[in-house]
């Protein structure tokens, strides 16, 4: 379904959001203006940051609103606000499906899920598994990723546990234009 798909960003935070608090509606206006430009989104099709994502990029009509979502009882449902959609009964599956086809993830505040995303797309890039080449990944929320990142510099680099290029894999911004223009620079360099 995903083969052949080019310039495309995955989107990862929390279906727990309200589309009305300030991460979904940046994530919302980041997706819009990035697939006005051509760009495709992938999210895990669900609700929260996810719905908001999908429906930026499908309210822009100009590329593809990409849901992979998880076949969870009782839980996840796919969003209306996709024109392409996958169900997964498998988190590893869908996991690297999620970023196999991305260039950059964008990745809002969220919980274990979110964590668990964030970190597989660092270990994938890290370990170069991704068949692009990797993803840059940008976290938008300055006061929820800070302590994150602190102790990635304070705790993991510190000790030897990672490199000091590891840590430039991620950028953390609020700034969804600077994003932006960051993520079509990086497409317009592949």
């Amino acid at each position: 379904m995903l083969h052949g798909i080019n310039s495309s960003v995955t989107f990862f935070g929390s279906a727990r959001t309200h589309q009305n608090d300030k991460y979904a509606l940046l994530a919302q206006e980041l997706a819009f203006n990035l697939s006005k430009k051509g760009i495709n989104i992938i999210t895990g099709g669900g609700d929260g940051i996810m719905k908001a994502s999908n429906k930026g990029a499908y309210e822009a009509k100009t590329a593809l609103s990409i849901g992979l979502n998880i076949n969870i009882p009782n839980e996840q449902t796919i969003n209306p606000y996709t024109n392409k959609s996958m169900t997964f009964n498998y988190f590893f599956s869908r996991k690297f499906m999620l970023v196999k086809y991305s260039q950059a993830c964008v990745v809002f505040p969220g919980g274990f899920g979110t964590l668990d995303e964030l970190f597989e797309v660092l270990t994938l890039t890290q370990t170069k598994k991704l068949n692009n080449g990797g993803c840059k990944v940008f976290l938008v929320g300055q006061d929820y990723w800070e302590y994150l990142l602190k102790f990635m510099e304070k705790s993991l680099y510190k000790e030897g546990m990672i490199n000091k290029e590891d840590l430039d894999l991620i950028t953390l911004s609020d700034d969804i234009d600077f994003i932006q223009k960051e993520i079509e620079h990086l497409l317009d360099n592949k």
